[in-house]
């Protein structure tokens, strides 16, 4: 039977159709290209994490604006996975097998990409994870967008272990209690073992995710800091909404950086909203970009970022950016650029494309990819926070450090 026939007597029969819709649908599909989104809009780490969302749907837009990728719009299907790790996993699956995305763009904490890593490596999807973590890792589905802890963490602590940063003798670890807090003290207190320096030298306390009273903890650091041995800091790795908590602690308590220097590896512009910064001045973090960097790039971001959260009236500061921001405009541009140099979506395709890749980044920095692992080669920055809710710059790398993405010190 030909499908003249088979319509004609289909039709006879009063079956009902559905060719029409399909058709429809799956020309659409061929004009398009879709991107899914994991980023949580609630729950414990929706105050910065779901900002990123809007971000993918920014760049998206640009590329759009300049038609397309292939020739093809791009399309973001946005979800909330509420800040539940197992429904990361969940809702990625449906991403990848029910709408079709040829890339995802998600997680924020080590624990959620975790969780997402089975269901991109059983599906031969791609995952742009855009914070920087503790390393450790190196899959083939998995494009990692920020610094791993030697090109970031590292710098860091040799800066404050300086006489420039105050020739830090002695350590306080307080973070949350999942994968990306333990497995980075494991490889600090492995670089403090290879420098010399003995286990009496440091402390190391978790949270739970949430944790709001720091009260006594901060006790515990007073106390610690009044100890001999030398000039004590804390490196913090809590987060979400457990980074302001810990700080009106330490504001509430009076403990200066002059007094007990913090470097916090998680915190960010947008954890300072709503805080009297004045009392933190000098308290320090890391990142691969920084709101106050100079360059031309940057102020066509933060630019572009206003309009975008005033014309679409965003729930978001207009005027605060932040590196996982940055990093997931940037992650939305390298996968462009691979798919037309693949001349497919086909995430093998992409993969074998990203060898020589680069980028502008609103840091300042042109970062790219080898052929070598997933990693992204970008620059490093050392911020101070400043009284107006910001980090000023007190140090940034010459160029792009290679990622090792497997400590000596794990």
């Amino acid at each position: 039977m030909d499908r003249r026939s088979f319509l004609k007597n289909s039709a006879a029969a009063g079956v009902a159709l559905a060719a029409p819709s399909f058709i429809s649908s799956r020309t659409r599909a061929a004009d398009t290209l879709k991107l899914g989104c994991l980023f949580s809009s609630s729950g414990t780490m929706a105050n910065i994490e779901g900002r990123l969302n809007s971000v993918v749907k920014m760049a998206a837009a640009e590329l759009n604006a300049k038609g397309g990728v292939l020739g093809k719009q791009v399309e973001v299907e946005v979800t909330d996975p509420a800040s539940d790790w197992p429904l990361y996993a969940q809702l990625g699956r449906q991403l990848l097998l029910q709408d079709q995305c040829s890339a995802l763009f998600g997680c924020w904490t080590s624990v959620s990409r975790k969780s997402v890593l089975p269901v991109v490596e059983q599906n031969n999807g791609l995952l742009y994870y855009p914070l920087h973590f503790e390393g450790e890792e190196n899959s083939k589905n998995v494009v990692y967008l920020n610094s791993p802890p030697a090109s970031s963490v590292l710098p860091a602590l040799e800066y404050l272990m300086s006489p420039d940063g105050g020739e830090a003798k002695r350590f306080f670890m307080l973070g949350s209690d999942y994968v990306w807090p333990r497995t980075i003290n494991k490889i600090c207190k492995g670089y403090w073992k290879s420098k010399g320096f003995d286990k009496s030298a440091w402390r190391e306390h978790y949270v739970p995710f949430g944790f709001s009273n720091f009260q006594t903890l901060v006790n515990e650091i007073r106390q610690f800091a009044s100890e001999p041995g030398g000039q004590p800091i804390v490196v913090l790795t809590v987060v979400g909404s457990s980074i302001p908590d810990f700080f009106k602690e330490i504001i509430n308590q009076g403990i200066t950086a002059t007094d007990i220097p913090v470097l916090g590896l998680d915190v960010l512009e947008a954890d300072l909203e709503g805080l009297d910064t004045a009392p933190m001045v000098g308290h320090l973090n890391c990142w691969a970009y920084l709101q106050n960097v100079e360059s031309k790039a940057n102020t066509a971001f933060k630019a572009d970022w206003k309009s975008f959260v005033e014309k679409g009236n965003l729930p978001y500061s207009p005027n605060t950016v932040i590196d996982p921001m940055v990093s997931t405009y940037d992650g939305v541009h390298l996968w462009a650029k691979a798919v037309e140099k693949a001349g497919m979506a086909d995430p093998d395709a992409v993969r074998a494309a990203f060898d020589g890749l680069t980028f502008d980044c609103p840091s300042g920095y042109s970062i790219k990819m080898s052929g070598e692992n997933n990693y992204v080669s970008r620059g490093v920055f050392i911020g101070s926070v400043n009284d107006q809710q910001a980090f000023d710059i007190l140090w940034q790398s010459e160029d792009t450090p290679k990622p090792v993405p497997f400590s000596p010190y794990a």
